[in-house]
């Protein structure tokens, strides 16, 4: 298997939970890694982390949403490195609401972080891919990708159309830049925690009530470890992959199984 050794990546949304993990876990593997988040002190804590282990990166700020600053993030990393090899649209949040009193504001926002900010991120990237004839693109997603909920209309939207998104840009970009989704269960992190919080002021339940409700969504009665969803994308990055494109991988203990 050919060695990830001095490849160069970009992972959004880095500072913590599932990024920080992929960031930490493609460092591990000899890449580069520049992670971006839109709070300096919580990137240079991650950075922190991943140089502590022994890994080479940067930390840059950068709202995904803004494409002033991916204009910015882009010209420094290319700058600095002259490019990517692998880019992990991680960035994203989740929030709810009823679709009878749903928010025109939240709509747009579910929109621009989940769905918006991999196209432009991925825009400015992606040309310099082709021209190398080499790239892997990752799209974190989620089981809403593929399936709806209950009070997650905006959320659901921005992520089948992720989906959407990777499925195309597979097709487009071949045959040298893959493009593949992963697509997690509810996962062991800060905005898993945020959505028991919601559970608990909206129904009454305990925090512990509303974490079991979760963790019975997975078969195997339990919240996913931000590390596994790291180890798909290890495995996406590498030479091994290429045959691998288009695809959305479930991680979330057989909830779903198309």
């Amino acid at each position: 298997m050919t060695s990830l050794v001095g490849k160069r990546a970009l992972v959004t949304g880095a500072s913590r939970g599932i990024g920080l993990s992929i960031a930490q876990a493609l460092a591990e593997q000899g890449v580069r890694v520049a992670i971006s988040a839109r709070r300096q002190p919580d990137l240079d804590a991650a950075l922190a982390q991943i140089e502590a282990a022994g890994g080479h990166g940067m930390a840059i700020t950068c709202d995904v949403t803004d494409t002033d600053q991916i204009a910015a993030l882009h010209e420094q990393i290319e700058t600095a490195w002259g490019g990517l090899d692998i880019l992990v649209n991680n960035a994203g949040s989740g929030k709810s609401a009823p679709f009878r009193s749903h928010p025109d504001a939240l709509w747009h926002q579910m929109i621009a972080i989940n769905l918006d900010s991999a196209y432009y991120i991925t825009k400015a990237f992606a040309p310099a891919m082709l021209d190398q004839e080499y790239g892997r693109i990752i799209n974190i997603a989620s089981l809403a990708s593929k399936a709806g909920g209950k009070y997650v209309a905006a959320y659901t939207a921005a992520k089948h159309g992720l989906l959407g998104l990777t499925r195309a840009l597979a097709v487009e970009f071949a045959p040298h830049v893959t493009v593949n989704a992963i697509c997690p269960g509810y996962v062991d992190t800060s905005m898993t925690d945020a959505t028991i919080e919601n559970i608990v002021e909206k129904t009454g339940r305990t925090s512990q009530q509303a974490r079991h409700a979760l963790e019975k969504s997975n078969p195997q009665n339990r919240l996913i470890e931000p590390d596994e969803v790291a180890a798909v994308a290890v495995m996406l990055a590498g030479h091994g992959a290429r045959g691998i494109t288009g695809q959305a991988i479930n991680v979330d203990g057989g909830a779903i199984m198309y």
